[in-house]
C-alpha cells in the first residue's frame, strides 16, 4: 500500500510538467485572439479581448492563472463549439476507450497463441512465417492498413461497415487497424520470453510430473513470460493513443483523436489543451495499473 501511495504522489509532478509544456506550446502557436475575432476587428477590440483573457499579463502570471484553472478542471471555452472544452472532450472519451480496449484485446488474442507457437516451433517454417508476419505487421502504417481493410471487407466483400460508430461490427476494422502493430511487437516479445522459460528447471520438473503439454506451456511457461509483456503493453499505451488518432480519422470514429485533429486545424487551443491532459492522465493511469498487475501475475514480487 505504501508503494501505491508513493506512486500516486509521483503523478503530481508529472502533471505539473505536462501543464507547463502544454502552456508553452499554446503560447508559441500564436495569438488565439486573432482567430476568435473577425478579420476586420480593430486594435481596441483585440486589446480588450486580450485583457479579458489575461493575455496582456506577464507570461509567469499567465501560467499561474492557467494552472489554477486546470486544477479546477477549466481549460477555457472553445470558440468553435461555443462551450467549455473539458465536457466536449469527456463526451468523446468513451468512444476512444472502446477503441483502445478492443485493440488491446485483439492484440493479446493474436500475440499469445502466435508467440507461444513460434517459440515451441523454433527454427521451423511456422516460426519463420510468424516472425516474418510480425515484422510486416509492425512496419505497416495505420492509415494504409485501415484503408486496405476497408477496401477488402467493406467495399469488395461488403461484410463490415465502412466507418462511424454503432454496433460491434463498426468496431472490428478500427480495432484491428489500431492493434496490429502492438500484436506484432507482443508476439516477438512473447516468443523471446518463452524461449528463455521453456529451458528453465521448473519446466523440466513440471514435465517429469507427467503434466500435459498444454498445462506445462500455458500454466507454467506462459504465466512466467507475462511480466515483460505487461510492461510492453503499458509502454505502448502512448503509441496506441497515437495510432488511435490516425485510425479515428480514417474510419470517422467519433473519439478524442478525431476531435484533437480538427481542433489543431482550427487552432481551438482550449480543446487541444483538454485533449492533451485527458490523454496524459490516461497514459499515466495505464502505467500505474501495470505496476499493480505485476503483483497479480507474480505474487513473489515485493514492492519496496
Amino acid at each position: 500500500m505504501t508503494y501505491i501511495i508513493k506512486k500516486l504522489f509521483q503523478i503530481i509532478p508529472v502533471l505539473f510538467i505536462i501543464s507547463f509544456v502544454v502552456f508553452i506550446f499554446v503560447n508559441v502557436s500564436g495569438d488565439p485572439v486573432v482567430l476568435m475575432l473577425p478579420e476586420d476587428a480593430s486594435n481596441e477590440e483585440i486589446k480588450a479581448m486580450q485583457e479579458s483573457l489575461g493575455l496582456d499579463k506577464p507570461v509567469i502570471v499567465q501560467y499561474g492563472l492557467f494552472l489554477s484553472n486546470v486544477m479546477k478542471g477549466q481549460f477555457g471555452q472553445s470558440f468553435v463549439y461555443k462551450q467549455e472544452a473539458l465536457p466536449i472532450v469527456l463526451e468523446r472519451l468513451p468512444a476512444t476507450f472502446e477503441l483502445m480496449i478492443a485493440a488491446i484485446i485483439i492484440s493479446i488474442l493474436i500475440s499469445i497463441p502466435l508467440g507461444v507457437l513460434s517459440a515451441i516451433k523454433r527454427n521451423t517454417f511456422i516460426d519463420l512465417f510468424i516472425s516474418g508476419t510480425s515484422v510486416l505487421g509492425k512496419a505497416m502504417p495505420n492509415f494504409w492498413l485501415g484503408l486496405m481493410l476497408m477496401l477488402v471487407f467493406s467495399v469488395y466483400l461488403q461484410i463490415l461497415p465502412v466507418s462511424s460508430r454503432g454496433s460491434l461490427l463498426h468496431l472490428v476494422l478500427p480495432a484491428i487497424t489500431t492493434g496490429t502493430a502492438m500484436a506484432a511487437e507482443l508476439t516477438r516479445m512473447l516468443r523471446s520470453q518463452m524461449l528463455d522459460v521453456l529451458h528453465q528447471d521448473y519446466m523440466r520438473t513440471a514435465r517429469s510430473k507427467g503434466l500435459s503439454h498444454f498445462s506445462v506451456v500455458y500454466k507454467h511457461g506462459l504465466r512466467n513470460s507475462l511480466l515483460p509483456v505487461i510492461t510492453l503493453i503499458a509502454l505502448n499505451i502512448s503509441t496506441l493513443v497515437g495510432g488511435a488518432l490516425v485510425t479515428e480519422v480514417v474510419f470517422a470514429w467519433p473519439g478524442i483523436g478525431q476531435l484533437v485533429i480538427s481542433a489543431v486545424h482550427a487552432r481551438d487551443m482550449a480543446v487541444v489543451q483538454a485533449c492533451i491532459f485527458v490523454i496524459a492522465i490516461f497514459v499515466i493511469g495505464a502505467n500505474f495499473l501495470a505496476d499493480i498487475l505485476y503483483r497479480v501475475v507474480d505474487p513473489r514480487i515485493k514492492y519496496r
